[in-house]
């Protein structure tokens, strides 16, 4: 088969000095970090929409990448040529996983039962792919979004037709997903949330959500699929709200409808930034209830108010994810780069040059957050800070063991409590830039 980035070698690990653009300065694949190798501590992930289908568009103009790959878009042989060039990349850059959209993988034709005759010729194509090189799909989605009968939503839709429509597309990818071994099946808010509560019953769009996921769940598991469900919590943009804003929301969703026995949470760094919170604190609120899943590794523009999904290269952030990502246990799912280069890197070496530098990103946080956890300042600074619960009253408050009124005499007796010791934020900072560039 000839290739498409014939003069891309497969990309190797040299180290920090090399001055060899496409060459891994920190990502080495078999280096041992906390008792595991590094790629299996960074199960990573290409994303098919941004890798093999966006082409630079932005909703000011027109695409500046040639993402037709030497065939006429729109057509199946246009999504061979993805699978072929998806491939090639992943071959080339040592990435053992892919996730997709059904409107990724085929063009949609008018009736659902041509497009889903395509999505079968084209998966057994990907299956054939997959066995010659062992690379794995990590999970599957519905894109639910882009069509114009989704303007209102997908399962919070107003129209019972356009539910349904919904519906056999979460059963056909969840069919593909089963097919193809995926790990997870994620849902994303896409247009599930409104504009303006004058025309909207949140109740009823929300217990719809909730079904949808629920026949979802009840279909998967009919089927043979044993991995994890996904909410991919998301707090705006397209839509003013979005039912999924946060971890937090997303995990009071699932619970209150019965959802978090086969949920767990798909978190991207843009959105979380988006919702106001940090990266980190959205994989925090994740891991400690137990909702830990699958990240979506990419960074956003704090100057702009939209998703920009760009390539990682924050080692503060990626450092940050890492530790929690290391306290938490790892993940059940992967490392998906969703992820897209800037309207002006619109050439072929672009393309690899984007995923080296976000591996990279993240191997040199994985590092840095392995060295937080050695180093154990900042873990002991924490135990020591909550060290008036471990014994006498403190102690009776974490066992549950006293009542309200005897922490009111016991309040009266005390007099004015002490001031609780110093926060020492700045000492913190002071230690994790040490960590990161002593």
């Amino acid at each position: 088969m000839t290739e498409y980035f014939n003069e891309i070698k497969k990309i190797q690990y040299e180290g920090s000095d090399s001055k060899d653009d496409f060459s891994f300065k920190f990502y080495n694949p078999e280096q041992i970090v906390l008792g595991k190798t590094m790629k299996e501590h960074l199960p990573f992930a290409m994303a098919w929409w941004h890798n093999l289908c966006n082409c630079g568009t932005d909703i000011f103009g027109t695409g500046t990448a040639d993402k037709t790959f030497g065939a006429v878009p729109g057509t199946m042989e246009h999504a061979r040529a993805k699978v072929d060039v998806g491939f090639e990349m992943m071959e080339k850059l040592g990435i053992e996983y892919f996730c997709f959209h059904d409107a990724d993988l085929v063009p949609e034709a008018a009736d659902i039962k041509e497009t889903n005759r395509r999505l079968d010729e084209i998966t057994d194509y990907i299956l054939e792919k997959m066995k010659e090189t062992g690379i794995k799909c990590m999970w599957g989605t519905a894109n639910l979004t882009n069509n114009p009968r989704y303007m209102s939503g997908a399962a919070s839709s107003n129209s019972a037709d356009v539910f349904c429509f919904a519906a056999a597309q979460v059963k056909k990818t969840l069919d593909l997903t089963v097919k193809l071994g995926g790990k997870g099946y994620v849902f994303w808010g896409g247009r599930e949330g409104y504009e303006t509560l004058l025309n909207t019953d949140v109740k009823f769009e929300q217990e719809n959500i909730a079904n949808l996921m629920r026949m979802a769940v009840e279909y998967g598991r009919k089927i043979g699929f044993t991995g994890d469900f996904y909410i991919e919590p998301k707090p705006k943009e397209p839509m003013k709200h979005q039912y999924d804003f946060d971890a937090a929301t997303a995990i009071g969703f699932l619970r209150q409808y019965g959802l978090d026995k086969d949920f767990k949470l798909n978190i991207e760094a843009n959105h979380a930034t988006l919702a106001g919170h940090t990266f980190q604190h959205d994989l925090r609120i994740s891991a400690i209830n137990g909702m830990l899943g699958s990240i979506d590794a990419n960074q956003g523009d704090l100057f702009l108010g939209w998703d920009t999904d760009h390539f990682s290269s924050d080692v503060y952030e990626t450092t940050l994810c890492m530790y929690e990502v290391l306290k938490a246990g790892g993940l059940t799912g992967g490392l998906n780069f969703d992820a897209k280069q800037r309207r002006q890197s619109n050439t072929k070496e672009d393309m690899f040059l984007a995923f080296i530098l976000a591996m990279d990103t993240f191997a040199l946080g994985l590092l840095k957050a392995a060295k937080i956890i050695e180093d154990g300042r900042i873990d002991n600074f924490i135990k020591e800070k909550y060290k008036s619960y471990e014994n006498g009253i403190g102690a009776e408050i974490v066992a549950k063991k006293v009542k309200l009124e005897a922490l009111s005499a016991y309040a009266e007796n005390l007099g004015a409590p002490a001031l609780p010791g110093s926060g020492r934020q700045e000492m913190l900072e002071s230690i994790l830039n040490t960590i990161l560039f002593g």
